[in-house]
Formats: structure tokens, C-alpha cells, sequence
């Protein structure tokens, strides 16, 4: 390992370069990202998951840029072209796009103007002309004349001057100083127009989907600095372009591009200046500013996606963080009009006892059915499955019909049964909980292969409503096994980079299953298959595993798994919980490797662990100093007595519940001025999406957020957060409702 990749690290990030390396060997060595920042404090200096994932990403930058500087070299010195000074100058580029501005010469390509000069003999004439800038006395007729081969193709002293005029233009546009500059330029002072396209094509595109007019509109006809484009509005451009609907160019100014290019390579006046003159601008024009427009744009177009990248990653943790109700007997509803509503009941387990469905809605019936007689045979059914099963809470999914069942619910007034008074602080004869979930993705799951396993011979409608009944439950439990782009919380999901997307959300779905912690003897196979160190194979044999020998009674049991050996168990054990097992410490977030240390807590205190996990003033009476090891340092210590004094804590919220205003359940009924509680479904880099009911989610603009500049919404609020909203406008021919916040 290159110690410069190490220095760069930790340059780039302020770190100290001992914590980086060894963030490093640990990353090599297979550790993942929540052992290294939960287990491996004093290795690391106490980084954070984001911090490591930060290294990891450079490092594999780092390295991929070495790959191809190493490429680069084999190719050159393959066809000896490789020289020392061309050796150095590949040596040292610190950047990809250097790297190639070095190779760009030397890169085998395909026929051009140049190429085909070169063919008819031509470049020791373009390299007369540029090395005689200086001669005031060059005669180029004479010299294009000596070039004249009507074999070769070449049949004047004028077309000898275009074909040097060819070769020098690439040249110029393949020079890395002059590659550097225009970048530079097009960076900081290009200017992206974007406009509606021309011809049958936007005509097409437009007529296909009938949104795309208005979806666009504003886009049609403006301008703006590539260096101030908002990451959002240059990936909606990016979407109309692709759509046929929009038209891009980039241009920075060609008087400032021409100068640059002038001072470069003009060395004098004369003759063979003026040639050089207009080979630079022929090269600028043609050749190196559409390549600068596309580079500049790529570039642009990839911090945007970083960006929403950076924002889905946020909103989809707020969403896998969300508070759970826990585990309760629960009626789960998946709505619907023409197709009644499906019902599912779940054991306190999440297992699936009964299912019905029932058509309280008179909208929507099919031919021949009576609507009464079916809202009064559904109220009958409910009210059933309430008294018999002892439900404790009814979930009911946010889609179509969301809104009208939940009041068709609620109007039941049900009340909790004796048996099921254990919800919260709930007594029997209180009213039953109705709760709205969001239900995005239920229908992915339900057809899924995780869902068939585990529902082999029940209806993909059922399994729907199983999925919101589960989230309600434990909402990180039940969307592991969909995915994450699945959820609706992203911005341009669709449009970013597959590959870049796909391991943000994976981090972000690791370290909120390895912050909680998981359930060694419920958890499913894809929530196992989350914890450090195990992934899908593992996961699969740890469920086979407990399928045949039921319950684990302690973490040791796991290394009888076939497969998972001592690398892996030191990863994941300390994720992974057994209640009431064996051990006490099982339960903990402490990991195995410092049970030794909890054990002589314990005894110093005369006290067995289990009195220790159970009182905070004994732990109050510990010297952290005493237990300090060779490998245990201070923050390991601290973390053993924090986690004692909550063994097995849920780091999210305590579960609220919450109901939307009551009469307002389409966009009808809204009002300007209207205030109105909602939920915040999406937080974008231009605002935030909140569902107040209404079938249609409100924007909150980022200037309506609160009062003085926001410089990004996720400051202000959180994707599932509880708000008060105002009503500032209704647009109901576009379906648009405009929210605010002040």
C-alpha cells in the first residue's frame, strides 16, 4: 500500500495519517464500516461511519487512478512511445482528467483530418510552420509546394497548407496545458442555455406525455453559469435533453478561450504565425471546446448526482430510523375502492393468522353489488377481528382510498379489549389506535421473491397488506427486504449513477440495522443478511440453522453455523442479540471480545452482571481507568458502561401517534390558509413534499421553510417528521398544493 495514498487521505480530509492507515488495514482486512466505528474507536481516533466511508471511497479512487496510470504505461511502452520526461509527467498527474490530458496524444484513434494529413505525408510541414513562426522571410508557397502529390491526395500548395493547418489544430487541442486552461474556463465562466428542441422529435416527446410540457415549461428558454446550476435544476435539464423535450449547450467566451489558445502557441508574427493562428482557432472551435463542453457538462452532471445521492441517503435513514410500535397484535389494511379493502392479522410476531377483504366504499363498486349491505358486512367483519383476535392497533396503508378507509375505521369506534390493554399505556375500553403508514414499495415487496418465500400461499394483495401491518411494527425490519429506490424518498433516483446509488443506500441500510441491533432468533433472512460480516449467503445458512435447531441460546452457538468462522463472528456478534439467553451480556451491544471486561465490573462491585445491567448507580461507583488494556482504551471503556446502564437500547424515537385533520381528505377541500397537520414524505435540495391527507403531497418551498436564508432543507426538517403546515396556494387543474411552514 502507497504511503502517498495515505498522506493524500488524510490531507484531503484533516485526519491524522496513523487513524487513516489504520482505517485503512482495517477496510482491507474486511472490516466493515459499523465494527470499525462502533468496536475499533482507539485504532481509528474515534471516527464516525461517514468519515470511513469517506476513506474507503477515496482509496478506491485513489487506486483506480493508479490502475489506469499503470495501463497507460503498459500501452506507451508497448508501442515505445513511453519516454522519462513522458514517464514523469504520467508519474506524477494527480487527477484522472490530467492523467488522460497526458495520454489524449498518444491514444490510438480512429480516421481524422489529422490522421489523414498525417497519411499524405503532411506533418513535417505542420512542424515547419510551427517551430518557423519566427521567419519573417518563410515563403509558404514555396514550402506547400515541395508537398504537392497528386498520388497521395494532396493536389495544391493550399491544400498542403489545410492538411499542416489539420495536424497542428490537434495538436493544440490535445496539448495538457491547453486542455488545463479551457477547463478552467469552462468551469468558472461557462454558460449552460437550455432551450425547448426543435423539430418532430420534442413534438414526439411532448405528445407521449402530456406532462412533460409543463414539467419542463420553465426550462425551455434560460441560461445560467454552469459553476452557480443548482444540482436539481441541471438534472432536470439533463431529463429533458434526454427526453427530446430539451436542447443543451455550454459555451464559455470564445474571445477569452481564443486569447488563451493565442498566448499559448503564437510565438511570433508572421507567415507561418498566421497559419498557427487559425490551426488554434480551427482546433478551439472544432475540436477542444465540444470537448470541454461535454467534459465540463459530465463533471457538473456528476456533483449533481452526488448530491441527490447525498440527499436519498439522508431522508432513506430518517425513513429506516423511524420510530416502531413494537410488537403488538395488529389489523393491517390495504386500501382500495373497486377492489375492497384486504385485510391481514397479524400475531404480535408479525405472523399471519387470518386475511379477509372487505368493501366499505360505495365508490367504485363493481356491477350487481350492494353498497350498504357491503359496508355493513364489513363494519361486522372489523368489529370481529378486533373482539376475537385482540387487536391492539388497525394499520392502514396511505395509497388509494387511504383517507376514506381510515375514517370508515374510525367511525366504527372500537375500543381495546381486556386482552389487548397491553398497548403503551392503553387500558381496555380506550379507543383503538388507527394508524396511517406509508405503504411506498409494499406493492414491490409483495411480488417479490423475500415475500413468496416467506408467504409461499398467500395472494400478492395480501402480502400488501402483511408489509404495512410489519411497518408499523418495525419499520427497519420490514423495508430491509425491498429496494431502498423503492421507498420514494429520493431526488432524480432514476437519473443518477446505478452503481454510486446503489452503495450509498447500502451504507445507509448497514449502519441503521447495525445501530439498532438485530434479533438473533426473529430476525428474517434479508434483515441478517444487513449485520456486519454477514451478507445473504451467511444470512441464509444462520436461518437454516435455527430452522433445525431451534432458538440460539447464546453468540458462542453461532460459529456452529456452517461457514461463518471466527472473521465473521467477530464482525457481527456484537450486532446480533439474544434475550434471555445464556449469557445476560448476549442482549448487550457489547461485543464478546470484551465480556471479560464486563465480567470484572461485575466483580469488583460483588455483584452479578445481571444486578449490574440493571442498576446505574453501581456503574456510577466504576473507575474507567482501572479496566483500560492494551486494546481497550477509554472509549471502548465508556462504551461497555453506557451500554450496562441501557443494555439493548433502541436508538430511535418512542412512537407518536398521529392523524390528519379530520374533513380533510381531498384536494377539494382545501382552503388558502388552512392550517393543517402533515408528515414529511421527501426533503429535496429545493424544498420538502409533506402529506396532509389529501392524496396529493404539498411543497413546502425552501423560502417558505422559516424566516432568513435556508441553505438546505434537511437543516429544517426530516423526512417522517410531524409538521403544522399552511395552505398557501391550490392549483387544482395541475394538482398542485403549495405549502408553508412560517
Amino acid at each position: 500500500m502507497s504511503d502517498q495514498y495515505i498522506q493524500k487521505i488524510a490531507y484531503d480530509m484533516s485526519l491524522d495519517e496513523k487513524s487513516v492507515l489504520a482505517a485503512v488495514q482495517l477496510l482491507d482486512g474486511g472490516a466493515t464500516l459499523p465494527f470499525i466505528a462502533r468496536y475499533r474507536k482507539e485504532a481509528t481516533g474515534g471516527m464516525d461511519e461517514v468519515a470511513i466511508a469517506g476513506i474507503r471511497d477515496r482509496l478506491l479512487r485513489l487506486r483506480q487512478l493508479d490502475e489506469r496510470r499503470q495501463a497507460i504505461l503498459r500501452s506507451l511502452a508497448g508501442r515505445r512511445l513511453l519516454t522519462p520526461q513522458l514517464q514523469e509527467s504520467i508519474s506524477g498527474a494527480e487527477s484522472l482528467a490530467r492523467l488522460e490530458d497526458i495520454y489524449l496524444p498518444f491514444r490510438p484513434k480512429r480516421k481524422t483530418r489529422a490522421s489523414v494529413a498525417r497519411e499524405r505525408g503532411l506533418e513535417p510541414l505542420a512542424r515547419r510552420i510551427f517551430d518557423g513562426q519566427a521567419e519573417r522571410g518563410l515563403d509558404l508557397e514555396d514550402l506547400a509546394a515541395a508537398f504537392v502529390d497528386a498520388e497521395k491526395g494532396v493536389q495544391s500548395g493550399e491544400e498542403a497548407l489545410a492538411g499542416a493547418r489539420d495536424i497542428m489544430a490537434e495538436w493544440m487541442s490535445e496539448d495538457a496545458e491547453a486542455r488545463s486552461r479551457m477547463r478552467a474556463i469552462f468551469e468558472t465562466q461557462g454558460v449552460l442555455r437550455c432551450t425547448a428542441a426543435d423539430g418532430g422529435a420534442a413534438r414526439k416527446a411532448i405528445g407521449n406525455d402530456i406532462d412533460n410540457s409543463e414539467k419542463f415549461r420553465d426550462y425551455m428558454e434560460c441560461s445560467e453559469p454552469i459553476s452557480r446550476v443548482s444540482p436539481h435544476r441541471l438534472l432536470a435539464m439533463l431529463r429533458g435533453a434526454r427526453l427530446g423535450v430539451l436542447r443543451l449547450h455550454l459555451a464559455a467566451a470564445d474571445e477569452e478561450c481564443l486569447a488563451a489558445m493565442e498566448e499559448l502557441f503564437l510565438k511570433a508574427e508572421g507567415p507561418a504565425a498566421r497559419q498557427v493562428r487559425l490551426a488554434a482557432e480551427d482546433g478551439y472551435r472544432r475540436l477542444l471546446a465540444p470537448s470541454m463542453e461535454n467534459e465540463t457538462l459530465a463533471a457538473a452532471r456528476a456533483r449533481a448526482e452526488e448530491k441527490a445521492i447525498d440527499v436519498f441517503a439522508k431522508n432513506l435513514r430518517h425513513v429506516l430510523l423511524e420510530p416502531p410500535l413494537g410488537h403488538k397484535r395488529i389489523l393491517a389494511v390495504d386500501p382500495g375502492f373497486r377492489t375492497g379493502c384486504k385485510l391481514a392479522v397479524l400475531d404480535r410476531m408479525g405472523r399471519l393468522l387470518e386475511s379477509h377483504v372487505i368493501y366499505p366504499h360505495d365508490l367504485g363498486q363493481p356491477a350487481g353489488r350492494s353498497g350498504g349491505r357491503d359496508r355493513e358486512q364489513a363494519e361486522n367483519t372489523v368489529r370481529d377481528i378486533c373482539r376475537r383476535c385482540g387487536i391492539e392497533a388497525i394499520a392502514v396503508g396511505n395509497g388509494t382510498a387511504g383517507r376514506e378507509t381510515e375514517q370508515f375505521l374510525r367511525s366504527l369506534n372500537l375500543r381495546l379489549e381486556e386482552d389487548g390493554k397491553e398497548m403503551g399505556k392503553g387500558t381496555a375500553g380506550e379507543e383503538l389506535p388507527v394508524i396511517m403508514v406509508n405503504e411506498s414499495g409494499a406493492s414491490v415487496y409483495s411480488t417479490s421473491e423475500a415475500a413468496r418465500q416467506e408467504l409461499p400461499h398467500v395472494d400478492a394483495t395480501v402480502r400488501g397488506a402483511v408489509s404495512i401491518g410489519r411497518r408499523l411494527m418495525d419499520p427497519l425490519a420490514e423495508l430491509v427486504k425491498i429496494d431502498p429506490r423503492a421507498i420514494g424518498v429520493g431526488q432524480y433516483q432514476h437519473d443518477v449513477d446505478g452503481q454510486s446509488l446503489a452503495q450509498a443506500l447500502d451504507d445507509v441500510v448497514i449502519s441503521c440495522v447495525n445501530l439498532v441491533g438485530v434479533d438473533l432468533n426473529s430476525a428474517s433472512r434479508e434483515l441478517l443478511a444487513r449485520v456486519s460480516g454477514l451478507g445473504p449467503k451467511l444470512a441464509a445458512a444462520v436461518v437454516k440453522y435455527r430452522d433445525e435447531h431451534g432458538m440460539f441460546r447464546s453468540r458462542k452457538e453461532l460459529l456452529n453455523v456452517p461457514r461463518l468462522g471466527p472473521r465473521a463472528f467477530e464482525q457481527a456478534a456484537g450486532f446480533l442479540r439474544i434475550q434471555g439467553g445464556e449469557n445476560p451480556l448476549d442482549g448487550t451491544a457489547v461485543h464478546p471480545e470484551s465480556y471479560s471486561i464486563a465480567e470484572r465490573m461485575a466483580a469488583d462491585l460483588a455483584v452479578p452482571v445481571e444486578r449490574l445491567m440493571k442498576d446505574r448507580h453501581l456503574l456510577e461507583r466504576l473507575d474507567p481507568q482501572r479496566y483500560l488494556t492494551e486494546w481497550a482504551g477509554r472509549a471502548t471503556i465508556q462504551d461497555i458502561i453506557e451500554e450496562l446502564s441501557r443494555p439493548g437500547r433502541d436508538p430511535r424515537r418512542e412512537f407518536e401517534q398521529f392523524q390528519f385533520s379530520p374533513g380533510v381528505e381531498r384536494i377539494e377541500d382545501l382552503r388558502v390558509g388552512m392550517k393543517l397537520p402533515g408528515i414529511v414524505t421527501n426533503v429535496t435540495a429545493f424544498g420538502a413534499f409533506v402529506d396532509i391527507g389529501v392524496h396529493q403531497d404539498g411543497l413546502v418551498h425552501i423560502s417558505q421553510l422559516k424566516d432568513g436564508f435556508v441553505r438546505d432543507p434537511a437543516d429544517v426538517v426530516a423526512v417522517r417528521e410531524r409538521i403544522t403546515v399552511k395552505v398557501l396556494d391550490v392549483d387544482l387543474p395541475r394538482r398542485r398544493i403549495s405549502l408553508s411552514l412560517k
